[in-house]
């Protein structure tokens, strides 16, 4: 899938990308669109394991900074953005894709949720963002854009999505708390909520596949979103034409939050 534009309205923007798995992720679609409209990019891996998934595809959009990231692990995030500040001295998007709840909790009912596991999936999935735009803000110096991944299960109920929709509903409102912290900065802040999408992180849900074929039935478009149709809606929201829009959660999903 192309998308066919007057000019790489994106051209020498730095933006640094965190979550890529492998080529399903709807990180590496952010990726790939943000560099067909002319960004340089910063690319992360999880692990050694993941190494070997990551690394052909920064390879294969020029990515000068590929480095490893568990934010998990004391300094690995610090030192990501100590690169990016020698190498460019700034940045203009931050995009941010990754999710985990320990196995226990995620295919449990919410009120079986361990505090421990509680408490680790708030702080991937939600503060985690919140230690990278502190360490963004300074760098986007002419203002910039921030992108986080949500879902509709942080806004109504979806079976089997437990305990990760209050912690999706706790991101959605950081985003637009911190919209509200950076907006004289010029930067602006994105949940971006896309429809169902069969990614490695997915595959951790129970019954998927049956989540994945309802969405498409009921989509009003007929038919379910990719990571290209995420992709290419955060690359223009990181462009001037989206200048001010902020602090939304932005659906991206063929329209399927707006059926009954």
């Amino acid at each position: 899938m192309s998308l066919l534009i007057p000019q790489p309205v994106l051209k020498n923007k730095k933006a640094l990308v965190v979550g890529i798995a492998n080529e399903h992720s709807i990180a590496w679609g952010c990726a790939r669109s943000f560099h067909e409209l002319g960004a340089d990019l910063a690319i992360t891996y999880l692990n050694e394991k993941a190494k070997s998934y990551v690394e052909p595809l920064a390879e294969s959009v020029s990515a000068p900074i590929f480095m490893p990231l568990n934010v998990s692990a004391p300094g690995e995030l610090e030192a990501v953005f100590a690169r990016i500040e020698q190498l460019w001295g700034s940045l203009d998007i931050l995009l941010h894709a990754i999710a985990f709840a320990p196995k226990e909790d995620l295919q449990g009912g919410l009120l079986d949720c361990s505090a421990e596991g509680f408490a680790k999936a708030m702080d991937v999935s939600c503060h985690s963002f919140i230690r990278m735009a502190r360490l963004a803000a300074p760098l986007m110096k002419d203002g910039g854009s921030m992108f986080t991944m949500t879902y509709h299960g942080a806004q109504k109920v979806v079976n089997n999505y437990n305990v990760m929709g209050p912690i999706k509903a706790a991101l959605e409102a950081t985003c637009r708390y911190l919209a509200y912290e950076l907006g004289p900065k010029k930067i602006r802040v994105h949940a971006i909520s896309p429809g169902p999408l069969k990614t490695r992180a997915s595959g951790g849900l129970k019954d998927f596949d049956l989540l994945l074929n309802e969405a498409g039935q009921r989509a009003p478009v007929g038919e379910l979103v990719d990571i290209m149709d995420v992709g290419f809606t955060c690359a223009y929201l990181a462009t001037p034409y989206a200048r001010r829009v902020t602090g939304e959660t932005m659906y991206i999903d063929g329209g399927v939050n707006i059926m009954a």
